[in-house]
């Protein structure tokens, strides 16, 4: 089982954050309009977090399975370096996305809750999920959050990882 995540050595070498997007920046709840429009709540504190992160330096990455427009519109409002949607092999994502980096996989966390991480979560530093991660990747994760996917999740471990930059 995970340790509840808190400032700590591991968190201070991060040099990216990965982020799934549904269960994790989001509830996991899937909204539809009367007219078919699918819709997602993200939290504010979260965007916050992952906006103070980038500022100190840190950058933020968005592989998810998932292609809907309110990921991108999302991406784009909170400047995320990377944005990938469709993506089924999220540890080939990242390594693309490491080719242009100067740090490799030991610096990258990855918060996630669902079984299509796994791969990805086997191959990072730091691994996280939320509360409500399926079993296979609690057996995985480092770290849990206290907070529920989409309710403010990302932004403890963002203040955790800002908290570590100073151990």
């Amino acid at each position: 089982m995970p340790e509840l995540l808190a400032p700590c050595h591991e968190l201070s070498r991060i040099k990216l954050l990965c982020c799934d997007i549904d269960g994790v920046m989001t509830d996991g709840g899937l909204y539809y309009s009367d007219d078919g429009t699918r819709f997602a709540k993200f939290h504010v504190l979260d965007g916050m977090g992952l906006k103070r992160l980038q500022a100190s330096g840190v950058k933020i990455a968005f592989i998810t399975q998932s292609r809907t427009k309110y990921i991108e519109t999302r991406a784009r409002d909170l400047g995320v370096d990377y944005c990938f949607m469709g993506i089924d092999d999220k540890l080939e994502q990242m390594k693309i996305i490491l080719r242009g980096e100067e740090f490799g996989l030991g610096s990258v966390a990855h918060i996630a809750d669902d079984v299509n991480d796994l791969s990805l979560l086997g191959a990072v530093g730091v691994t996280i999920t939320v509360p409500g991660g399926v079993r296979q990747v609690q057996d995985v994760c480092d770290f849990v959050t206290s907070a529920q996917g989409g309710n403010g999740a990302v932004r403890e471990l963002c203040d955790a990882i800002l908290a570590s930059q100073d151990l």
